[in-house]
């Protein structure tokens, strides 16, 4: 896989997103930085309880929702887990008072769900995972692969895991 190419997986149901989320969650090495970007009910956070429950968080389906009346959720697995949900920000600058490249530079996974919108205070070194709803139940969950070595080689290897290739 080249630098500039995309990993373009179908899911025809939450389970099946939720198990895409898990291998990342599997997969995934401290300072991992994931913004997920789309639209409502496009299954981002069924992909983060996936990636939560890969990460071996205790009981990830039940308690991982999306933190959008408080900001972040933080969750302890294998490596801890800090879920950002921007959708009720008013302005993009509230993210950047969160704090939130204590939280890129740390030891864990940060989840950023509605990343678009404070895109311009996320780091480059990130896996970005845009959703498409195409029907009901059917997604398309595209991961870019990103300028970084690092995160080309863990969507390679999430390719590897999940198809084979």
């Amino acid at each position: 896989m080249t630098v500039n190419e995309e990993l373009v997986l179908y899911s025809d149901s939450p389970v099946a997103t939720h198990a895409i989320g898990r291998v990342l969650g599997r997969i995934a090495e401290p300072g991992l930085v994931v913004a997920l970007i789309g639209p409502l009910g496009a299954g981002k956070t069924q992909f983060v309880r996936g990636v939560a429950e890969g990460l071996e968080v205790p009981d990830a389906v039940r308690i991982v929702s999306s933190p959008t009346f408080v900001l972040i959720q933080e969750y302890a697995g294998r490596l801890p887990i800090y879920h950002f949900d921007t959708y009720r920000l008013s302005r993009p600058e509230q993210f950047a008072e969160l704090g939130p490249h204590e939280y890129f530079d740390g030891d864990g996974v940060c989840l950023v769900e509605w990343a678009d919108r404070v895109a311009e205070y996320l780091p480059t070194g990130r896996l970005d995972v845009r959703f498409a709803i195409h029907g009901e139940s059917s997604r398309e969950i595209r991961f870019v692969v990103p300028r970084t070595s690092r995160e080309a080689a863990l969507v390679a290897q999430l390719q590897y895991t999940l198809l084979g290739e």
